[in-house]
Parts: C-alpha cells; sequence; structure tokens
C-alpha cells in the first residue's frame, strides 16, 4: 500500500492572500479525519522569509487530539527551528530541506549545503534525543534551472551520505516541476536500489497535464510514498520563479483505488476537507 503525505503547509507557504490561522487549524483538523499517512502542517522557519507560516505554533495550539493514526510534520531549516518544533508533543516529525544545488540551498535555508549537512546531523541528534524522526527531502533532485552541477548520481550519493548519518526518510524532490516522468522512474528506482533500508518518497510538483505519468513513473520505480496537496495548490516561493503546484491528491486517490494501492480513505472527511480547500484558494 501506498502512504499519502497531505502537505497543507506546501500549499499555504506562497500562497499571496493571509489566512487566518483559526482557519489553517479547522482545515488541518479535517484532514486529520481523512486517513492520511502523514500531515505535512505548517514550518518553524523564519517568519520574514515565509510569513504565511509565522503562525505554526498557534495554529498547532488550535489542532485537536488526533483521532486516528495520521502523524503530523513540521518544516525546519536549522537548529533553532527545530528546538521550537521538538517543543510541542503532537509533532512526530521534523522535515529538513537538504538541496543538491547549491544556489537553491542559499535561496531556501541561508546556507550552503555544507552547513545544510551540518544542521541535519545537529537536528538529527536533537530528534533523538525527543524520540522523533527527521525527515529529509531532496530539493531540486531532478535538476534545477541556476546552472548549478546536477546528475542522478549526485542526488544517489546524497541520499546515501545521508544515510550514513541515520535518515530513514528521504524524499526525492521536483522542487520547481521539472521532472519528466522517464526522471523520475530512473532516479526513484535508482535511490530505492541502492538504498535499501531507507524509506523513499517522492515530493512531486506538476501541471493538470502531467501529473498522472510522473505518479504512474513513481510507483512503477517502487514508490511507496507519495507527497501531495488537495487541489494541486503549492509550490516553494523560495525557487524564485512561478509557483508549479504540487501532485492533486484528490486524483491521486482516484488513481490508487484503482489498482487497490490505497487504504484507509475515509470518503465523508475527504469530501469535507475537499469544499474546505476550494474555499481556502479559491
Amino acid at each position: 500500500m501506498v502512504k499519502l503525505i497531505e502537505c497543507p503547509r506546501d500549499a499555504m507557504q506562497g500562497w499571496p492572500h493571509p489566512i487566518p490561522a483559526r482557519e489553517k487549524a479547522e482545515y488541518i483538523n479535517q484532514l486529520l479525519r481523512v486517513g492520511f499517512d502523514t500531515i505535512d502542517f505548517g514550518s518553524f522557519v523564519s517568519p520574514k522569509a515565509v510569513p504565511q507560516m509565522a503562525d505554526t505554533a498557534e495554529v498547532l495550539s488550535m489542532i485537536g487530539p488526533k483521532p486516528g493514526d495520521s502523524r503530523l510534520l513540521a518544516i525546519v531549516a536549522n537548529q533553532r527551528g527545530a528546538e521550537q518544533a521538538l517543543q510541542f508533543k503532537a509533532i512526530d516529525y521534523l522535515g529538513f530541506p537538504l538541496s543538491v544545488s547549491e544556489t537553491f540551498q542559499q535561496r531556501n535555508t541561508n546556507a550552503s549545503i555544507a552547513e545544510g549537512l551540518d544542521r541535519v546531523s545537529a537536528i538529527l541528534e536533537r530528534c533523538r534525543r525527543a524520540d522523533r524522526e527527521l525527515v529529509v527531502y531532496l530539493s531540486m533532485g531532478f535538476g534545477n534551472p541556476y546552472g548549478d552541477d546536477y546528475s542522478p548520481q549526485l542526488v544517489i550519493d546524497k541520499a546515501g551520505l545521508l544515510a550514513s548519518y541515520g535518515i530513514r526518510i528521504i524524499s526525492l524532490a521536483d522542487t520547481v516541476g521539472l521532472a519528466t516522468p522517464v526522471q523520475v522512474n530512473e532516479l526513484t528506482k535508482a535511490a530505492i536500489d541502492a538504498l535499501p533500508g531507507c524509506e523513499i518518497g517522492v515530493h512531486l510538483h506538476s501541471t493538470p497535464l502531467n501529473w498522472e505519468a510522473k505518479l504512474e513513473a513513481a510507483i512503477n520505480a517502487g514508490c511507496k510514498r507519495i507527497d501531495g496537496a488537495l487541489k494541486g495548490v503549492g509550490g516553494c516561493p523560495m525557487a524564485g520563479n512561478e509557483l508549479v503546484g504540487n501532485m492533486d491528491t484528490e486524483k491521486m486517490i482516484g488513481w490508487l483505488r484503482q489498482r487497490n494501492l490505497l487504504a484507509g480513505i475515509n470518503d465523508d472527511s475527504l469530501l469535507l476537507a475537499i469544499q474546505t480547500a476550494t474555499k481556502l484558494f479559491a
């Protein structure tokens, strides 16, 4: 079965209009009733860099007891953010974006890749002490528009280095939607084959025209962890390009169900969440 990671944080972070904290919390509470494996709900990062996420702690205070088995993930970019996130027992996972592009690592976290790896090591140690897990996203995993060195082997090498640190969940991120289905299939399969001890996921951005081909490519590669966002909203504002949306979770659910690859989704709760997303992202 495939694990679906729903990413309202990615949908909201670049949204041009402020979304009140109460509305965010109501939406996340709805998503927790749907039956997703994980909800990527917020981030503890610079409020100047990502103002839409400045209220993540406030939002968390309004999230009720988890009604099912869904877990919460918060993105952090440094040790300070990790320490903030780890104060909240409701958070199960921390997520850290490590890029294979020096340019994007600076733009996204104000650090070099080497400094990013140091941060991974320090945050991982904090997670271990707090009995939480660190998920690392390999940003620009399928290429970048900046002219930085890139190759699939570079991505595999970075993933292998992370595995040697003790990272057990690595997600390959198509940050600006550059990947072709062939790239998704080949790189995802190579990472799964090279790192059998890791859970390899994909965080793919896509247009309404190519989501299905990318999803099929990842599934055929053996991937069982897929990120998405209802309505296909989102993208990384730090990329400095027009945002390319997330994979639309509603469409992925239908596709996966047809192939008996998904279980545990509550249709009534999903419908309510879709209605809320339609209003939030009108």
